[in-house]
């Protein structure tokens, strides 16, 4: 076995001769030195940025540095191996029609995946924080918020490092959310007797019909596609041949897989991407609160503003609202958060809750006034405010309103968010290198496994035109409904409905390993990722 094969290539020989010469264009002499000046300046970068975040803080001790250093480094590393575990997803059909040149194609692929992070909103970001157990959020700096992180991240890397060193496509999305369910059990077993946070079965559900369903929808309408397009160009025959050589397709078909190709890229940063973000937040609010707790950049007219929406707020959900100690209104929210359960001092904890946030935030001229145990207050308050929101909205718990009132409670949870749901720009743009440069290493294990594997037959370019539109139409049709569903999952079944409609015949050893990282991502990654966390527990 070379170094290029993976343990499964041995059982793979009857795919040789479907083998394209395109897929081992040799990488261009400049590529590693590029490559490596980027990498050293992405770290001199988060250096600077770091040192000038610092710089208005109490100097941290040398064991909160190195944790932070750490932290950062693993995080960065996540979304590093995400970006080569993930790129099959976008430049296997590219590759394999001869669209373009491999090099060309992650070289492109992973700028794309660059872009996608920089435009992102951050919603994803803090959506996947939303996943984890409120009092560990609530307390992100303690020894169990480290290890809750360490061990997500841990996890998450080994999952993917090993399905990559086989050259088997897993969904890096689910690997990580099958990560943070791990924690979650793990703390609930631990901490079921205090009331600790359980599994949120809600999104349990959400993400198990997303896996069921999403791999069933791609190989479905790439095949349905696939036929519809043998029919419209059937008399175009070379569409459905192999290419010959690295005969590139013709230029429209050529054109929409690059289109294609760029969109898969560009969105998989853009949701992907978010995911390192969220975690970098965590890592950055845990050990540096008073720097990355709350955004620094909102001015005094901004904190004037949300005192003002406080109190309106309050007396919307519950006027003339009883006066609750602050410490008895977040211990209701707090156990109405973990339990779902609707009580009746639910809605006037949150009331008084509200009420005296906004006159403490108010009271100040600048963020960077409030002191350090200020600052984690205001902090845990806005999200269990926030996150109070959410719920009894969803729960139609909330008072009938007017639509003015309606419209008074909105601009206040967009302005909580405002507080919390922010990216620092430096943090955006080391993400967004770390997956760029993942995408461009790495790729072939898993571009070869797509390309050769799944099918008996080699790719044609009406198959590849085909797979990819349903991959990237299913991302944006994903993201407006706020899915889970993963591309990786998509394009996979998407190759092998296209394969099926063309009668290329399906390679099923290797259909079944597919199949059952699929089914084993989960509890792999929540065994993997609890067990660490019990053991990281006894390290912090």
């Amino acid at each position: 076995m070379n170094s290029n094969q993976t343990p499964v290539d041995t059982a793979q020989q009857s795919t040789s001769s479907q083998s394209s010469t395109n897929v081992h264009v040799p990488t261009p002499k400049f590529f590693m030195p590029v490559f490596l000046t980027l990498i050293i300046s992405t770290l001199i970068y988060i250096g600077f940025q770091l040192s000038a975040d610092l710089s208005h803080v109490p100097a941290l001790n040398l064991y909160t540095l190195v944790l932070l250093a750490t932290a950062l480094f693993i995080a960065l590393g996540f979304e590093f191996v995400n970006g080569f575990h993930d790129t099959a997803n976008a430049v296997a059909t590219v590759i394999y029609t001869n669209a373009l040149s491999a090099p060309v194609a992650v070289m492109w692929a992973g700028f794309c995946n660059f872009l996608g992070v920089m435009v992102a909103s951050g919603a994803v970001a803090y959506g996947i924080i939303a996943l984890l157990p409120v009092e560990l959020i609530m307390n992100v700096g303690s020894g169990a918020g480290f290890a809750m992180v360490f061990a997500m991240l841990i996890a998450a890397i080994l999952w993917n490092l090993g399905t990559w060193f086989l050259g088997i496509p897993a969904s890096s999305s689910h690997t990580l959310i099958g990560s943070i369910l791990g924690v979650g059990i793990m703390n609930y077993i631990l901490h079921a007797g205090t009331g600790a946070s359980g599994v949120d079965m809600e999104q349990v559900m959400k993400v198990g019909k997303a896996l069921l369903f999403s791999p069933l929808i791609g190989f479905a309408f790439a095949a349905v596609l696939f036929l519809l397009v043998k029919k419209v160009f059937r008399k175009q025959l070379e569409l459905f041949k192999p290419p010959e050589g690295n005969t590139p397709p013709p230029p429209l078909i050529r054109a929409i897989l690059i289109f294609t190709c760029t969109g898969v890229s560009f969105a998989h940063g853009s949701n992907d991407g978010q995911k390192g973000m969220g975690l970098i937040m965590l890592i950055l609010i845990g050990c540096v609160p008073l720097a990355y707790s709350l955004n620094k950049n909102l001015d005094q007219e901004h904190l004037q503003s949300f005192g003002q929406l406080s109190a309106q707020t309050s007396q919307v959900i519950y006027a003339n609202h009883e006066e609750i100690p602050d410490e008895v209104a977040r211990e209701t929210i707090t156990k109405y958060i973990q339990t779902k359960e609707i009580t009746p001092d639910v809605v006037p904890a949150l009331a008084s809750l509200t009420d005296h946030l906004g006159e403490k935030v108010g009271s100040y001229q600048n963020i960077k006034d409030v002191p350090e145990a200020q600052v984690s207050e205001f902090r845990n308050d806005m999200y269990l405010s926030s996150t109070a929101f959410k719920r009894l909205d969803k729960a139609d718990a909330l008072p009938a309103m007017t639509e003015t009132q309606e419209q008074t409670v909105k601009a206040y949870r967009n302005n909580l968010d405002s507080f919390l749901q922010y990216i620092p720009t430096w943090v955006k743009v080391a993400t967004a290198l770390a997956l760029g440069l993942g995408t461009m290493v790495g790729w072939k294990r898993i571009v070869v496994t797509v390309g050769e594997r799944i099918g008996k037959e080699h790719m044609t370019y009406g198959q590849g035109m085909s797979a990819e539109l349903v991959a990237m139409s299913t991302i944006a049709a994903a993201d407006g409904f706020g899915m889970p569903v993963s591309t990786t999952h998509v394009l996979n079944s998407a190759v092998a409905g296209t394969m099926v409609a063309n009668k290329s015949g399906l390679n099923f050893q290797m259909v079944k390993t597919i199949l059952s990282a699929w089914i084993f991502t989960l509890p792999a990654t929540i065994c993997l990722s609890g067990g660490l966390y019990w053991l990281l527990l006894k390290v912090f």
